[in-house]
């Protein structure tokens, strides 16, 4: 298997609880983040939302979908969403948010591996390609959080 090492950081102008409230509203990204086809409820969580299962697909500008099943397994109001990925990717991923008195700094760290066998045989020369890929996803879920919270995106990388 390929295994990805990720991290992003969205920088923007609103407070740390809005930042929050939207990503952890995962099942609401189709609305706002271009990329992300559909998010279908598998399980419900506790009060937290620890526990909730939902399965992803994404989309992007190469000619592939994604699908796979998120579990959320922290939760940390406001600072820390955590889950684990299984399916077409496997792996782990946590949101972690810092509040400044510039606004709210959000940053992803997601470790995955790709499970299919065809992105694995060619992952060697496709890397590039699929790394490009999810910077530009991630790009347009800046761009669409921002739109979402009606707040000034200062940085993102």
């Amino acid at each position: 298997m390929a295994q990805y090492e990720f991290l992003t950081t969205w920088c923007l102008d609103t407070p740390i609880e809005r930042v929050f409230d939207v990503l952890r509203a995962t099942r609401r990204y189709p609305e706002w983040w271009k990329g992300v086809q559909s998010v279908v409820a598998l399980e419900e969580g506790d009060a937290d939302g620890v526990g909730e299962a939902s399965r992803f697909t994404w989309r992007s500008a190469l000619p592939y979908e994604l699908s796979f099943d998120s579990r959320i397994t922290r939760v940390e109001r406001p600072y820390v969403i955590g889950g684990t990925a299984a399916g077409e990717l496997e792996g782990v991923g946590t949101w972690r948010l810092f509040e400044g008195k510039e606004g709210t700094a959000a940053v992803y760290e997601w470790r995955v591996r790709t499970t299919r066998r065809w992105m694995n045989l060619i992952g060697p020369l496709a890397r590039p390609a699929f790394v490009w890929n999810h910077d530009l996803v991630m790009r347009q879920g800046a761009h669409g959080i921002a739109r979402e919270l009606g707040a000034r995106l200062v940085a993102h990388d």
